[in-house]
């Protein structure tokens, strides 16, 4: 019964024992934290909108009301296309006001970057196709051929077709090409254009150097950092998978969602990484959350990138799920049979308990009566003497095992029953992956091993007596019995089977008869009366 009991707690152990590994823990629950407090974030993003409306509806003046609309353009440009949409036309409307041609070219690159942001490319490319670079500063010029340039780039995403894209990507290389001539080197500018020119070239290496400079810079703003940071986790992954792929978009997440920003695709380039790596929990809350965004800025097209991947993401989310509540039942039913398995071995023992003490009785009563056979009386003595001692010392220790095992069995089955009522599904997983089967193993054999030599403390010392010096047994400092001594030990507890001894041990039969055969043959006894010697040897 004892064997079946601990076959059936290794198969438990066996079954609990989960594969979960995290990347970056650390940084994943900083995201999650920023993630359950985004509407704080938000809230900070709607004051400073707050005052800037109440500014606008206090002044008159065009040139002032210019200078406020295009603040109110750049907190809601990555933050909500309608809103960005609004306050672009009306930086248009005020530029052709005050007739200032610089002013009129740089409200249609900030109507083409909404207009972009939000997917709408042909109107974006109108909208840039109308504005006369010619008498435009080299800023203004840099910026326009930066917008042109991604919105082929965009463009050619969007179409993922060859022929497109072989047409697209040369245009948008061309506009990154004239920016460059007019940046000077080591600026920001300079290096966003070189870090894209050489990402959609394919010069993982170059870009690898130009966008680890670029993240380096001082000032950045949270969004030109978030930017940046997912292009260089892209040139990562493509180059193979890495853990600082996975880093950089968790960062550049957070960023986003610390300064408001909707326009963004960290979260779902995140859920996309792990969702490959097979880590289906955290993939569909950042699939989730990459929704909620495009959703709440109007980007159309990413909208219809991530519904993509969201219903395949969502079903097997959902599927695990089920699983998971599937395993904790089958641990409960499990768990439960091994609590009536115990209580009923328990009952067990209290019976052969009885048995002994009756028979204990009965040898008691015989040697009183045969007191003219002293000599003989007194070995049969003997041999019961140390028969009931380890008979005493082994009903305790087995009482004290059980009783540890039902203790520990009672805990965690009410501990899962209350996670399982409350539907803590996963913290009655985590409670079961914390079982430990070979710690459970490691300490039954060290208790056995101490309690054996309790009884037989002179036991390696008379087996060492068996073999030639440099045969004998050297025991490791950390451990009292190693498995040949601790096979020929339960031979001297009358356990002579080699199926019960594998069983008892965890190994199989035809390892435990080739432990058994190796000791016989190096000792200096036949092989026949190695084993009659072992039973020779006495307790104490």
């Amino acid at each position: 019964m004892k064997l079946k009991v601990y076959l059936l707690l290794f198969f438990l152990f066996a079954l609990s024992r989960g594969n979960a590994q995290s990347v970056n823990d650390s940084l994943f629950n900083k995201l999650n934290q920023v993630l359950a407090n985004k509407e704080a974030y938000i809230k900070k993003k709607q004051q400073r909108i707050n005052e800037l409306h109440q500014q606008l509806r206090s002044t008159g003046e065009l040139r002032e009301r210019y200078s406020i609309y295009q603040n109110l353009y750049e907190e809601y440009k990555t933050f909500s296309y309608d809103s960005s949409y609004t306050y672009a036309k009306a930086l248009q409307q005020s530029s052709q006001k005050l007739n200032d041609p610089q002013l009129i070219a740089s409200a249609k690159m900030k109507m083409a970057f909404t207009l972009l942001s939000s997917g709408l490319f042909k109107e974006t490319f109108e909208t840039l196709n109308s504005i006369n670079t010619v008498s435009l500063p080299d800023s203004d010029k840099v910026e326009y051929y930066f917008l042109k340039a991604r919105s082929y780039f965009d463009l050619s995403d969007y179409n993922r077709s060859r022929d497109y894209t072989a047409i697209y990507d040369p245009k948008g290389i061309a506009c990154i090409d004239s920016a460059l001539s007019l940046c000077k080197p080591g600026t920001y500018n300079y290096l966003e254009l070189k870090g894209l020119k050489d990402l959609r070239t394919g010069n993982y290496n170059g870009g690898k150097k130009t966008y680890e400079a670029l993240l380096q810079l001082p000032r950045l703003t949270p969004h030109q950092f978030a930017i940046n940071a997912c292009c260089l986790s892209y040139i990562y992954e493509t180059k193979g998978p890495h853990e600082r792929s996975v880093e950089l978009l968790i960062r550049a997440a957070i960023t986003d969602i610390e300064s408001a920003t909707k326009e963004t695709v960290a979260s779902y380039k995140l859920a996309d990484i792990l969702f490959k790596k097979g880590d289906i929990e955290h993939a569909y809350i950042y699939i989730k959350q990459a929704m909620d965004e495009a959703t709440f800025y109007g980007a159309l097209h990413r909208q219809v990138k991530i519904s993509s991947i969201l219903p395949i993401i969502e079903a097997q989310w959902i599927s695990q799920i089920e699983h998971q509540k599937k395993m904790l039942y089958i641990y409960s039913a499990i768990i439960t049979l091994l609590v009536i398995a115990v209580i009923a071995f328990a009952v067990i023992i209290f019976r052969q308990l009885k048995k002994i003490r009756i028979a204990d009785k009965i040898i008691h009563e015989v040697n009183v009566n045969l007191q003219e056979s002293n000599r003989t009386l007194e070995e049969v003595n003997k041999k019961l003497s140390v028969a009931n001692t380890i008979k005493n010392e082994y009903i305790g220790y087995y009482f004290n095992i059980n009783s540890i095992y039902i203790d520990k069995l009672e805990n965690f089955k009410k501990s899962l029953d209350k996670k399982l009522a409350s539907k803590r599904y996963e913290d009655a997983v985590q409670a079961v992956n914390n079982l430990n089967l070979e710690n459970e193993r490691s300490e039954l054999f060290h208790t056995f091993d101490k309690v054996f030599l309790r009884l037989f403390p002179d036991f390696i010392d008379k087996f060492n007596s068996l073999f030639k010096p440099e045969d004998k047994m050297v025991i490791p400092k950390d451990e009292l019995l190693n498995t040949e001594l601790r096979i020929f030990a339960l031979i001297r507890m009358g356990i002579h089977d080699n199926d019960r001894i594998s069983k008892i041990l965890g190994y199989s039969v035809n390892t435990i008869y080739s432990y058994k055969n190796r000791i016989k043959t190096k000792s200096v006894l036949p092989n026949d009366e190695f084993e009659d010697r072992i039973m020779e040897i006495e307790a104490v």
